[in-house]
């Protein structure tokens, strides 16, 4: 599988043009899964897995990658399917991905191929699988085919525990700042992820919209142009996931930043694809700030900052 995910400088041109490329996966169910390359280190034979004692029953165990010692996770059990059984460990594959700050492994029973999508094919789950115990963060077709997109930093979230508590430090800052009349719009594809931005915001008094992709954001921002200025008026930012289905971060950036009565509007790309590529991506599409996720005292000093001079702009 070394070939697998092979030039990705090329991949790298599909960001800003509404495309992604998605590794498609197998979990022993005979159905078809994805993950986007953009999260994928790399994908190997599953190595020799050393137990972690008194660990969750989805930690296969930890292994030596390349020097680094990464938690392999059993991605089909922690979705809630039977898992690999320990018999196939040494035909699985460990899909080696790299998102939230962590490197992980998730081992799956196959993998397939990569194909090249177009957000807009990517679409959210249908209703009644977006609970919080669902795993789907989207859907699409290959080949008339059913693929279901994983939401992994759920995954990550439920199986490794991710903290969403706020310093001292920063809820002494927030208690400086006049918060009550903010509005922040979130456009995430991700239950998990948008539930921890929301989390923090309430914390700091703030009040939020939420939408599940850049497309849902966008409409709310133009209902809000033409129906509801005053609440434009109050909107301190718009944060923004960068892969979601029908419209991705960066191209909502464009669509802001191309509409004159929207233009102005403060945009942080919130993503767990970190590394230089993604900074030169905001300045491409013009978004104001990019932030990896998640790390709860760093947005909230981050929107902190932007009330603080949006009120000094006010006067």
């Amino acid at each position: 599988m070394s070939d697998v995910l092979a030039s990705v400088d090329s991949r790298t041109q599909l960001a800003g043009h509404n495309r992604m490329e998605l590794l498609l996966f197998g979990l022993g169910t005979g159905q078809k899964y994805g993950i986007n390359v953009f999260k994928v280190r790399e994908v190997i034979r599953c190595p020799d897995l050393s137990p972690v004692p008194e660990s969750g029953p989805s930690i296969k165990g930890i292994a030596d990658i390349r020097g680094s010692t990464i938690t392999v996770i059993d991605l089909g059990r922690a979705v809630g399917l039977p898992g690999t059984k320990d018999e196939d460990i040494a035909d699985s594959f460990v899909v080696v991905t790299e998102y939230n700050a962590n490197v992980q492994g998730f081992l799956v029973d196959s993998v397939d191929r990569i194909v090249n999508l177009s957000w807009e094919d990517i679409k959210s789950p249908p209703t009644g699988t977006t609970a919080q115990k669902n795993y789907l963060t989207a859907v699409t077709h290959v080949d008339k085919e059913l693929v279901e997109i994983i939401d992994v930093e759920q995954v990550f979230a439920n199986v490794m525990g991710i903290s969403s508590e706020l310093s001292e430090d920063v809820e002494q800052h927030a208690s400086s700042i006049d918060t009550k009349q903010s509005l922040v719009l979130v456009a995430d594809d991700s239950f998990v992820a948008r539930n921890q931005v929301k989390r923090t915001l309430d914390r700091l008094g703030i009040k939020s919209v939420l939408a599940k992709d850049g497309q849902e954001c966008l409409n709310q921002l133009k209902r809000w142009k033409e129906n509801s200025p005053e609440l434009l008026d109050k909107l301190s930012m718009v944060v923004s996931d960068i892969e979601m289905p029908n419209m991705d971060g960066y191209t909502l950036t464009q669509a802001i930043r191309a509409d004159k009565e929207l233009g102005h509007l403060f945009v942080l790309l919130h993503s767990s694809l970190s590394g230089v590529f993604n900074e030169n991506m905001v300045k491409k599409v013009g978004a104001d700030l990019f932030l990896p996720k998640f790390h709860p005292d760093e947005l909230a000093e981050v929107v902190l900052d932007r009330i603080r001079d949006q009120q000094a702009e006010r006067g």
